[in-house]
């Protein structure tokens, strides 16, 4: 008995001595991070080291891992990924803003591209209407790919309108992250798509949930939002394939998104993003179709940049976007987010913007469906009101809307948050683009946010009770173990 209880011992110890060791030694961990995790294995033993096995790796699978790197490998190669050598997509960048979009190009190597213009539908349900039309007159192919489609209004609208295009000859192809749109890809409808002729693909596949861990990590999750259409129009944007209304979680509804439509060379970007995810889920190669002429330039458009980021980027890639936004304004800064988990990197860029006399303006939903979320960005307030940051919460629902606007000329928009979901564990896309009137039209969205916001003052968050702040402070150690 006690040679069982003694080999036991030494078997537990040699496998917390190693899961400690992989602690310390896994790449692109940041201190806090080794840090909380090494906490939480010694401190729970067992438990932990569960939990590391499961939670603690950011990996999507050894397989597909090399699977990606070879399409990548191949596009950089020999496609024209890059898509801004041709003279006639040339442009001419501001010098302050040269940075910024060197930052986005270092991250996939897209190159900001001109010749762009942009739609800004007023609300989520023209949006999907746009969407729908722009299917309706497809005359090539149609590309969708969402985190979370529903079988509600909205999202059997775009199923209806797939189903159209099918019939009449053009191709579809339709990707949907495995758990966030569990409720479609399980549903008849889907099975209809198949049946009239949608090419259909799972992102991220669960499987068995016992083997999962040791296939890659769950909660790795393909949290992008992407339309192309005929190699020319594309959107982007927070929006998911449903109603406003998010049956799912209607007590927080209604979900306020923002989803932009582009016509240009910006629209082929994506086009390489949806490939690549396509390409990773699939056996059928899309190269062929990457090689076709993109749609010329506008005269008049501007200059616009593809920038997705994942698990399998640098896990920097979106904090360094959004820090070089913030170094680069002078005047204004509006930020919309409904997730707020900064690194420290990002929380100081946050506070020295403020610090140097730009106006920052932060605004988040009063209300947020994820409690943790909540009370770890709560725990961040009061540093950034004391650095003169101004944080409203918007009461009109769950403002979802991800944006960036600089000094009403340049406009970061997407599926990115500002949380450590967003920078280490999601696939995500999101565009940049210089141009005042779009950047402007994007600002005056945000300002009809801020007129449903109710500001939140230093006074107010230092008078709250002891037992609350030392719940968001609790909470917010829990962030680094992403």
């Amino acid at each position: 008995m006690n040679f069982w209880v003694i080999a036991g011992a030494l078997t537990h110890l040699s496998i917390l001595l190693l899961i400690l060791a992989r602690i310390l030694t896994r790449p692109h961990r940041q201190p806090a991070s080794r840090i909380a995790w090494i906490v939480v294995v010694i401190s729970l033993p067992i438990l932990g080291i569960l939990a590391y096995i499961g939670f603690g790796e950011v990996n999507i699978g050894r397989k597909r891992v090399e699977k990606l790197q070879k399409i990548i490998e191949k596009m950089r190669h020999d496609l024209p990924t890059v898509r801004g050598n041709e003279p006639h997509l040339a442009t001419k960048i501001p010098k302050p803003f040269t940075p910024v979009f060197a930052v986005g190009r270092s991250i996939n190597g897209f190159p900001p591209v001109a010749g762009n213009i942009a739609q800004l539908p007023p609300d989520s349900n023209t949006s999907i209407d746009s969407i729908i039309s722009d299917i309706d007159a497809a005359k090539e192919h149609v590309h969708l790919s969402f985190y979370i489609w529903l079988s509600d209004r909205n999202g059997l609208k775009v199923v209806e309108a797939l189903k159209r295009a099918a019939s009449r000859g053009v191709t579809c192809r339709v990707m949907a992250d495995d758990i966030g749109s569990r409720d479609m890809v399980r549903s008849r409808y889907w099975k209809e798509m198949e049946e009239a002729g949608v090419r259909l693909a799972v992102l991220l596949p669960i499987g068995n949930i016992l083997l999962r861990p040791f296939r890659g990590r769950v909660d790795l999750r393909n949290h992008r939002k992407i339309v192309v259409i005929d190699n020319s129009i594309t959107y982007s944007g927070s929006q998911n394939c449903a109603d406003p209304e998010f049956r799912v979680k209607p007590k927080f509804a209604p979900w306020v998104d923002i989803m932009m439509r582009f016509e240009g060379p910006v629209a082929i970007q994506n086009q390489y993003v949806f490939a690549s995810d396509w390409m990773l889920h699939t056996d059928e190669s899309l190269y062929e179709l990457l090689l076709q002429p993109i749609t010329m330039p506008m005269e008049d458009g501007f200059t616009a940049q593809v920038v997705a980021t994942g698990p399998t980027e640098r896990p920097t890639a979106i904090p360094e976007m959004f820090e070089s936004l913030l170094f680069t304004a002078h005047e204004r800064v509006i930020i919309t987010t409904p997730y707020f988990i900064p690194d420290e990197s990002l929380q100081n860029a946050l506070c020295t913007t403020a610090y140097r006399g730009v106006e920052t303006i932060m605004i988040f939903p009063r209300r947020n469906d994820s409690w943790v979320v909540a009370a770890a960005s709560h725990s961040y307030y009061e540093d950034l009101l004391k650095a003169g940051v101004k944080i409203y919460e918007y009461e009109g629902g769950l403002l979802h809307t991800k944006s960036v606007t600089v000094d009403d000329e340049i406009t970061l928009i997407g599926s990115a948050n500002m949380d450590r979901r967003s920078f280490e564990l999601n696939y995500e896309n999101n565009i940049l683009y210089h141009d005042s009137e779009m950047t402007v039209a994007i600002r005056q969205r945000q300002e009809q946010y801020l007129f449903t916001s109710v500001p939140v003052t230093l006074e107010e968050v230092r008078a709250w009770p002891f037992r609350r702040r030392l719940w968001n402070n609790t909470i917010a150690i829990l962030g680094p173990l992403l």
